[in-house]
């Protein structure tokens, strides 16, 4: 059985993402009780959030079942645990809890095999602004995309903005979280899955047949696929340019990408 368990996650220090500039108390739980209580009960948790200088005592154990969880965690100022919990008594911990359960790699194939259909997966390869992934998500299940898969770092996770930006799509879209893309490829490879990968050096994306069980993949908006990410890739597909800027914004190349794919696969 392929292992998506993060173990000894390390504690970040304070570099929070954009993609919780939006996020209040609405999903958040703080307070130490409060979080060893979401913890035990089983709830679908993004990550922990500890203030500057908070240590010892109940913190430890949180700290110890969030690792074993595979949870994030990140160290923040107090001054932004304070905003992410909009004021309440958070004794310097705090979780985030994510709006959609995650699947996992596994279901998103048997899905398509139980709906009698060749794989088709997104790879969203640290897509980082939570808008370019909600995105990305209400037209993958507007494509039939069978699931999409998502790292645990450096990108933009099942928050309540991502949420938001789907439209309610991310309610029929299984979303895999896995620690890392390349085995992800080489277990997708091994189950038949072909990979092809958005880059601006790519053959023309017409050219290639997308028939076939396959997983795109989508880079990050400023750095594009990952260099170990691309080696991975049975081929490199690309838009073609005809104006002066040579990118186009994430969320809109997988628009296109994958409506080339729905076409090519309803033939």
């Amino acid at each position: 059985m392929y292992n998506y368990v993060l173990k000894d996650v390390p504690v970040l220090m304070d570099n929070t993402s954009k993609a919780f500039s939006n996020e209040r108390s609405s999903n958040i739980i703080c307070g130490r009780n409060s979080v060893l209580e979401a913890l035990r009960s089983g709830r679908e948790i993004d990550r922990l959030f500890i203030a500057h200088g908070v240590s010892g005592g109940s913190v430890t154990e949180i700290v110890a079942k969030c690792r074993a969880k595979g949870i994030l965690i990140k160290e923040i100022s107090p001054s932004k645990l304070d905003f992410y919990c909009d004021g309440a008594y958070h004794q310097g911990v705090a979780v985030m809890l994510a709006s959609q359960e995650y699947s996992t790699v596994e279901e998103i194939l048997e899905f398509s095999n139980n709906k009698n259909e060749k794989p088709f997966i997104i790879i969203c390869d640290e897509i980082e602004d939570p808008h370019n992934l909600g995105a990305i998500i209400r037209t993958a299940e507007a494509c039939g995309v069978h699931g999409i898969i998502i790292p645990k770092r450096r990108s933009a996770s099942l928050n309540a903005t991502v949420a938001k930006s789907a439209c309610g799509a991310l309610e029929y879209m299984k979303v895999a979280r896995v620690t890392n893309i390349a085995n992800t490829i080489d277990y997708l490879k091994d189950n038949g899955v072909w990979i092809f990968g958005a880059d601006m050096e790519g053959e023309d994306y017409t050219k290639v047949d997308f028939d076939i069980p396959c997983a795109l993949v989508i880079g990050n908006e400023g750095k594009g696929i990952g260099a170990l990410t691309a080696k991975k890739c049975d081929r490199i597909i690309s838009l073609p340019m005809r104006g002066k800027i040579n990118s186009l914004n994430a969320s809109v190349a997988a628009g296109i990408l994958m409506y080339e794919a729905v076409r090519k696969r309803s033939k």
